[in-house]
């Protein structure tokens, strides 16, 4: 199958579940909230959100499993994983969301904050790949 395909079926299945989950539960599908709510003081909404991350979990588990060399291993070690895991929670928190939230619910909704924050990520990791080498 071409690339360009998975990656509209890929795109279609994110904005297909950020909508279902938007009809059926009034919720936006940003992770960082959807997992921010499972932490202490845990949300009353606990069942779906639980539902959603052992879903996003499950579907990395079953690609892996089914086509490993479109996962890929990592290019940095467990310290470096962990450095950068820390930085983009921060980022998270500063940006009152995530990509996901932003990028894929947000600006859908025409969310000027959204637009900011997208661009912000945009240019960050475009200059982060420069002077890491990216290009």
């Amino acid at each position: 199958m071409h690339s360009w395909l998975l990656a509209a079926v890929g795109g279609v299945l994110i904005g297909g579940s950020a909508a279902l989950l938007m009809l059926t539960q009034g919720r936006i599908a940003g992770i960082s909230g959807i997992l921010g709510g499972m932490l202490p003081p845990m949300a009353v909404d606990r069942d779906w959100r639980a539902a959603f991350l052992f879903g996003l979990l499950g579907a990395g588990i079953v690609a892996a499993v089914v086509a490993p060399q479109a996962v890929g291993a990592s290019v940095r070690g467990t310290p470096m994983l962990v450095v950068a895991g820390l930085l983009v929670g921060i980022g998270t928190r500063l940006g009152s969301g995530c990509t996901s939230g932003h990028g894929v619910c947000g600006l859908a909704r025409m969310s000027p904050r959204s637009l900011v924050s997208v661009v912000t990520f945009m240019a960050t990791g475009a200059l982060t790949a420069i002077i890491a080498g990216g290009f």
